[in-house]
């Protein structure tokens, strides 16, 4: 009988990295879910059969440790974590700003070389990373989120161009919209924002795409947002 495939996502929390990882679990995933505080991911486990693993995604250390704990080489990563502060450019404290950028690109470069080095031998894989509209046009009043966004982008890009003629499929996810949570509630009940489990259907048809047809980026976004 063989293996399952194995999937690892970084930065589960109780929004879009839930419903990853119970879609992932019910299409027959085996799973590793990666998060800072593994606690409040034990329903989860329970629920998905998951391996929790703590993992501060942007030390070296501690995703060097994540992926040295793997059973095998995963099949699928995924990169959820982001970190971002607002305000005023002139009012930024620095040390905010620079964890910004080490939790949403540094953090992603660390995770994704690990899975690039257990992925290439075996010449497949999916690596995706979950971004933001924050990536492809900066906001007002958000220039750290923007530039932790932006560097992600490129980091897939990039990614894409380098591994994707040696089997490994790298893609980027914009979401382009707020999410929907047990705490933000749609206004009106109209689809006004995204609901998670159809994310991660998005996420699932770019781990399943044929390689003669791979996406290196997909924008999703609810019908009433403007581009």
């Amino acid at each position: 009988m063989s293996e399952k495939p194995l999937a690892l996502v970084v930065g589960v929390g109780d929004g879009l990295s839930a419903s990853l990882a119970r879609l992932l679990a019910r299409e027959g995933h085996d799973l590793v879910l990666a998060s800072r505080d593994i606690a409040k991911l034990s329903a989860l486990a329970g629920e998905t059969g998951a391996t929790l693993h703590g993992c501060d995604a942007a030390d070296e250390t501690s995703v060097s440790a994540l992926f040295a704990a793997l059973p095998r080489p995963p099949d699928v990563v995924i990169y959820n974590p982001s970190w971002r502060v607002r305000g005023p450019l002139v009012d930024l404290n620095p040390s905010h700003v620079r964890k910004t950028l080490d939790i949403t690109a540094f953090g992603a470069f660390l995770v994704a070389q690990q899975a690039a080095r257990k992925m290439l031998p075996r010449g497949k894989g999916v690596i995706v990373f979950t971004g933001a509209s924050a990536g492809v046009k900066g906001y007002a009043k958000s220039a750290p989120f923007a530039m932790g966004k932006f560097a992600l982008r490129g980091l897939a890009q990039s990614m894409a161009r380098e591994l994707h003629p040696l089997g490994v499929h790298v893609a980027h996810v914009v979401i382009d919209g707020g999410i929907k949570s047990a705490t933000r509630a749609d206004p009106d009940g109209r689809g006004h924002l995204l609901d998670p489990d159809s994310i991660a259907q998005t996420y699932l048809h770019l781990i399943r795409q044929p390689r003669d047809a791979w996406s290196w980026e997909i924008e999703v976004r609810p019908w009433v947002e403007t581009f």
